[in-house]
């Protein structure tokens, strides 16, 4: 479209949205379809804290609806400065240091706003989420970290090291999205030392200093007695290049009310705040002030996430046995329960095998839609996060917590039914 931006023409929907049109399409005609594709919640089976339901409203009722400020309520600021202190042993001014916004995606992208010029290297490892869409939008230079499962699809300082000589910014999350795998101690402490050890000698030389976003979205939600660690906990000297974002959308199963928060340097934070001026990307304000108060009341939130954890891990767990019973059946499929969030990963190993009616899968992207028509479980392939090895393909997300259990075990059966039905190809025979 030649009338428009260079950047409107670079942009389109992500491959995730992509096969969730699909799937709509296909749920329109009538067809049943176990959708395990986007990150969010079956309402019904997991609700929003109640207490959290009623101090929106009371907020509401208190006339609580004017815009908030730019750097976001106080109050919330107070709590998520404490829960971090509590939680993490790292203090955070909220004053200067923390800013409030429409959930995680307004301060991810703010961030690298903040920090990437165009043409400014971007290292992000792949699979992850959105980070090739932020980097386009902001006009970095693409720096793609392909992982492997043999670290948990998560990067290592040795593959970073190779490439931040010159870059401006790293981002990582932990627990990753999309297969729930968290750094454990060494690993990050690792590439925290690598950032300062990288930030020394660029001050040495006077050159601008190389940052790291870390997304922590999922940590709430942590299970198995997993410890999550956040970077400055590990390694303060990493806390002047370190922005850290942050939600209660997700961990309070509450997408919608779009709160989150980010830490971080004063000056990239100040910024930051600029930007979401300008887009107005701000929470509102009833749902800041509620948050703030979910947060004082700490044994009603302790409890609400255990409570969610336990049946986000009863959902995994009957998707998890179903496979478990295919592989032992000797069905080329296997799953993996995460150490946090609420995705499970599946690996299927579909590629280049023949469907009934003749044709050839050979990408993961045809896997998944194959299963959507003959199997109706819709999955999101690791292709759709950027990657783009061999070994990559075999590897899909599923959103357990977007449907019931029981229409999760009503899939099964269907599923088995249509990898069964694929054999090997005869083409790749005769070849």
């Amino acid at each position: 479209m030649e009338n428009l931006s260079n950047l409107a023409n670079a942009l389109d929907y992500s491959d995730i949205i992509h096969l969730e049109f699909y799937v709509q399409e296909q749920l329109a005609k009538g067809k049943e379809i176990c959708d395990l594709i986007i990150g969010d919640f079956d309402t019904q089976q997991f609700p929003m804290p109640d207490y959290l339901t009623a101090q929106i409203q009371q907020a509401y009722e208190n006339k609580q609806n004017d815009y908030p400020p730019l750097e976001g309520v106080l109050s919330l600021r107070d709590e998520v400065a404490k829960q971090t202190k509590k939680h993490f042993n790292v203090s955070y001014n909220p004053d200067t240091e923390m800013l409030i916004s429409g959930g995680a995606r307004p301060l991810l992208y703010s961030a690298m706003l903040a920090t990437v010029s165009a043409e400014d290297k971007v290292i992000y490892p792949v699979p992850s989420w959105n980070n090739m869409f932020y980097t386009t939008m902001c006009g970095g230079k693409h720096v793609p970290i392909e992982t492997s499962e043999a670290n948990q699809f998560l990067p290592t300082a040795e593959q970073l090291q190779a490439h931040i000589s010159d870059a401006r910014l790293i981002t990582l999350c932990s627990p990753q999205n999309p297969n729930g795998s968290m750094f454990s101690k060494q690993q990050l402490g690792e590439i925290c030392d690598m950032v300062v050890a990288e930030n020394a000698r660029r001050r040495a030389i006077n050159a601008k200093p190389l940052y790291v976003i870390y997304d922590q979205v999922y940590w709430m939600l942590t299970m198995q007695e997993v410890e999550h660690y956040h970077p400055a906990s590990l390694c303060p000297d990493i806390k002047p290049y370190l922005i850290v974002v942050d939600a209660g959308t997700k961990a309070f199963a509450a997408t919608g009310i779009r709160v989150g928060w980010a830490t971080g340097p004063h000056e990239v934070i100040a910024k930051m705040q600029v930007i979401q001026e300008h887009i107005g990307a701000m929470a509102p304000t009833a749902e800041q002030l509620a948050t703030a108060v979910l947060f004082q009341n700490e044994a009603y939130l302790q409890s609400y996430l255990a409570g969610f954890k336990e049946k986000i891990l009863a959902s995994m767990a009957v998707l998890h046995q179903g496979v478990q019973d295919m592989k032992g059946a000797g069905i080329a499929i296997d799953s993996f329960i995460p150490n946090a969030g609420i995705y499970m990963t599946l690996k299927i190993d579909a590629i280049n095998m023949e469907t009934p009616d003749g044709n050839v899968l050979e990408n993961a992207d045809q896997v998944s839609r194959y299963l959507i028509d003959s199997a109706g479980l819709a999955l999101v392939p690791f292709a759709s996060f950027g990657c783009r090895s061999k070994a990559s393909q075999l590897w899909y997300r599923a959103a357990v917590c977007t449907i019931s259990p029981s229409e999760i075990e009503a899939a099964l059966p269907r599923l088995q039914t249509a990898l069964l039905a694929l054999t090997q190809s005869r083409q790749l025979l005769e070849a």
